[in-house]
């Protein structure tokens, strides 16, 4: 198959995806082209099956604001036209799915299904908003496919968007087993601590939703009980009142922020415990990352978590802003070595077997194949 592939190119959960689902069904023998504003932070151009299309917003002085859509649109009929794709996967529906669906348009009468992948907050928050809620309902009701990332998101889905719950279908992310394989035994998060000390990680884009702040809270009750640090990976609007609430108690010193990093494993593996108090979370990719590289995770009950983590299997689940609780668990956790370590073993084990790359990228390719299928039959009774 030629696949055609857009997603936003960030550090957040979709691009992440998006752009390792392109480079499995490229390294398994299909053509795909990645098309976006840049190149993805994870994105490797190695195989001779992979492409990348970037788009280019011209700044005219009449457009207040850059038309990226339209552009995206263009881009996307210009590649699917010239180098013959089958069908277009656009990851986040704003406005990913709607360019997509006007590329489809533009291409007419070639055939060029697109399927759509939700990812949480193109729903729940952007496509929730008013301004872009009845385009929003219009981008996934007018794909040929749309999947969600869990079975919490599709249900927010269907409840705000008032659609018919068999029309989505979820599809989890997915992790490499080889990527976190590579990097067991190698000191990680132990690099930045002291002999004794245990590592607590967190990674975010740093918004409202992921309340950092809470992390932040928690590791400081955890470390009036032992000795700890805590690293923040990642980047956004909430670093500078974490940094300021730092100064204000005194951690600056145990308390390490390390920015964005393109491979996250490098650092989770060796660390002692992984904490994602979001308010909301439609997967929890971040937490299942730690879970491959044997960190048991203390998170909130929100969303897709409980998807992922396994409550007394391989982490612990607590209600949204339950400081108090989680830094309990947390230090329980943490001065019981048996149970640690077999919520470590567990953790990989649950993640390789239910979260694997080669089944759930077989659940696409088996979704491309229907669509195909689909768009092929109706092209043949018309």
């Amino acid at each position: 198959m030629r696949i055609g592939i857009s997603c936003y190119p960030t550090f957040g959960g979709s691009g992440v995806v998006a752009t390792e689902l392109a480079m499995a069904l490229a390294s398994g023998g299909d053509e795909v082209h990645v098309i976006s504003y840049a190149l993805p932070s994870r994105l490797s151009l190695v195989s001779p099956n992979l492409f990348f299309h970037e788009v280019v917003v011209p700044h005219y002085p009449l457009f207040e604001y850059p038309p990226y859509s339209l552009a995206l649109a263009s881009k996307m009929a210009e590649v699917a036209r010239f180098q013959g794709l089958d069908l277009l996967h656009v990851h986040y529906a704003v406005p990913n799915a709607v360019s997509a669906i006007l590329a489809r348009e533009i291409v007419a009468p070639l055939p060029l299904p697109v399927v759509t992948t939700l990812h949480g907050t193109d729903v729940t928050l952007v496509g929730n908003d008013p301004s872009y809620l009845e385009t929003t309902r219009w981008a996934v009701l007018a794909s040929d496919a749309v999947t969600a990332v869990s079975e919490s998101l599709r249900r927010s889905t269907v409840e705000q968007l008032g659609l018919d719950p068999s029309g989505i279908e979820v599809i989890p992310n997915f992790i490499e087993p080889a990527r976190y394989e590579r990097v067991r035994g190698i000191d990680g998060a132990r690099r930045w601590a002291k002999p004794g000390e245990r590592v607590l990680v967190h990674v975010s884009n740093f918004r409202p939703v992921k309340r950092v702040l809470d992390v932040l809270e928690v590791y400081l009750k955890v470390r009036e009980a032992m000795p700890a640090r805590l690293l923040l990976i990642g980047d956004g609007p909430d670093r500078a009142r974490i940094e300021q609430r730092c100064r204000e108690v005194g951690c600056c010193d145990r308390v390490i922020f390390l920015g964005n990093l393109p491979a996250v494993e490098e650092v989770l593996t060796g660390a002692d415990l992984f904490l994602l108090p979001s308010s909301s979370e439609s997967f929890g990719l971040a937490a299942l990352e730690a879970l491959a590289c044997e960190v048991p995770v203390v998170a909130s009950n929100a969303g897709g978590i409980p998807e992922v983590v396994e409550h007394g299997v391989n982490g612990l689940l607590y209600p949204v802003g339950d400081v108090e609780g989680m830094a309990a668990g947390a230090i329980e956790l943490l001065g019981d070595p048996v149970r640690h370590r077999t919520f470590a073993r567990r953790a990989r084990e649950r993640a390789v077997e239910r979260f694997r790359e080669p089944a759930i990228v077989a659940q696409y390719r088996a979704l491309y194949e229907r669509v195909l299928s689909v768009a092929a039959a109706r092209r043949g009774a018309g």
